[in-house]
């Protein structure tokens, strides 16, 4: 089993940066790719962005590309998603994610492809 921790959410202005920080733990020898995913208020969770643990691929959504920028620390376990430029529009909470599924690379958007999920942190911009 893996446990996901968020951290690093917060109150911030427009066009301010913030870096979310997903730390895991337990069995995660099995884990191929590590997602971010936001809930905002009034919407569906959407897919933000994903991360192969073994080639460092990344993929986002067309919402934040360009802006935000997902990275990982293999040694500590450890994914980042660094976001800049942010608006109001990115205000939701946000969840790590692990996949286990050996089709992950290739379904790295979807949902149901991960089975562990963090308790998620929020993410509020101001405008």
């Amino acid at each position: 089993q893996v446990q996901l921790v968020e951290s690093g959410g917060g109150l911030v202005q427009a066009g301010d940066s913030l870096r979310l920080s997903c730390a895991a733990s337990g069995r995660t020898g099995n884990t191929y790719v590590m997602g971010w995913f936001r809930l905002a208020p009034g919407k569906e969770r959407e897919f933000v962005a994903a991360v192969s643990w073994s080639t460092g691929n990344t993929y986002y959504a067309d919402s934040v590309k360009g802006r935000f920028t997902i990275s990982r620390d293999n040694a500590k376990n450890t994914v980042y998603l660094q976001m800049s430029s942010l608006k109001p529009e990115d205000t939701a909470v946000y969840y790590c994610a692990a996949s286990e599924t050996w089709l992950a690379h290739i379904v790295v958007r979807t949902q149901s492809a991960y089975a562990y999920w963090g308790q998620g942190t929020q993410v509020t911009v101001s405008s």
